[in-house]
Formats: structure tokens, sequence, C-alpha cells
């Protein structure tokens, strides 16, 4: 079995529940999408061959229990499967973090599901796979970024039409440089949502450093 490997790094869990807990991360290589304000494209094309095996020698070397694999789009590469269930047999709490676009539901269910609603300003809504929200369950989270008030009202609306809510916990969380942070938050308050607003804690302690 192939990957491709970006790259595996330790670091703090920077986004949804896991926050701020010391996380094993492997970013896989290659994305069907290009969202706007992307901020990982250095993954999209590029990186070193990997086997399953090797990458779980690679994540074996750090302490952390908690692994997440990243991309990039990670389902893009079929043998993210085998990895992802390689990883639960291991022993590890796994988390994937997926854009929403492809079929999530072939994936181990030991794995906590953080899918994107691509929001229009990303410019790839039209990819969101709506069906995916059928297989989600509560141990699964949902993340909406937002980049304008526009993206907020569809966020909103969409939480509100198709209950998000009632499916799995759901994040709003503010693209960088491109929607304050405390008019999410007044917004998010203002109309009573039932999500959690979020900022990327590793970017508010490294900025956009690579490896963290």
């Amino acid at each position: 079995m192939a990957l491709r490997i970006t790259e595996v790094f330790y670091s703090l869990q920077g986004e949804a529940s896991r926050v701020g807990l010391p996380t094993v991360f492997v970013r896989l290589t290659g994305c069907p999408l290009r969202c706007s304000w992307c901020d990982t494209t250095y993954s999209f094309t590029g990186g070193e061959p990997a086997t399953v095996e090797s990458v779980l020698a690679e994540v074996a070397k750090y302490p952390a229990r908690q692994v997440c694999v990243t991309g990039g789009e990670p389902l893009s590469q079929k043998d993210c499967l085998p990895l992802l269930t390689a990883l639960c047999d291991a022993g590890y709490d796994v988390s994937l973090e997926t854009s929403g676009a492809l079929d999530v539901s072939p994936v181990d269910p030991r794995v906590a599901r953080i899918m994107d609603l691509k929001a229009p300003d990303s410019a790839e809504s039209a990819r969101n796979l709506w069906e995916n929200l059928t297989v989600l369950t509560p141990r699964d989270e949902i993340k909406i970024v937002i980049a304008s008030r526009g993206d907020y009202e569809w966020a909103r609306d969409v939480l509100r039409q198709k209950k998000l809510d009632q499916i799995c916990s759901v994040l709003f969380s503010p693209a960088q440089g491109l929607v304050e942070p405390q008019s999410l938050a007044q917004w998010i308050l203002e109309d009573g949502l039932n999500v959690r607003f979020q900022l990327q804690l590793h970017k508010l302690l490294w900025g956009n450093m690579q490896g963290k």
C-alpha cells in the first residue's frame, strides 16, 4: 500500500473538541479542491512515498495518543482508509480532517470525522457532498469556515434548515484576515446559534508556521 505524505509532526491540536491536546499530525499530499482561503497549499503536490507501516513507525516516535490525519484532502488517497484503521488498531485516538467533498462513510467508525461544509466564499461550496450528513454521528464534528457576513448567513441558514446541531457538534471558524473574530462571535450571539465559535489555537501560538 502506497501513501504520499507531506509531513508528520507533533504539536498541539488547534481546532475542534480536542483543542489543546498534544497530537501527532499526519498530513497527506493532494487535494481536489482549491478553497480561496486555504492555508496549506504546500500540501497540494509533492510529498514523500510511504507505507502504512512506515507512517505508524514515525507516529510512534512521539508520546501523544492523539493522532490527526489531515491534508490537503486525505480521503483523496485510497490508502488513507487502511491507515486510519491501522492507527485505531494501534490504540491511538484518531481524528480525520476532511473537506466534506468526498464520501466519509467508508471511514473506520472508531475515527472522529471533522468534516467541513464549504461556504460560498470558499469558491468550492458546489462540492459539498450533502449525503455525508446522513452518516455522521455524535462522535463527529462539522466545521464551517466563515469569510464574510454572506458566508455567515449561509452557514446559519444551513444549520437551521438541516438541523446540523442535532447531528453532531458544529464549529464556526473565522477565516484568518477575512472576517473579524469579534464580528463572527457577535453574529452567533445575536442569532442564538447552538454552535461552537473557534479560533485556531496553533495560529495564535505560532502564526502560520509549517509543522506547527
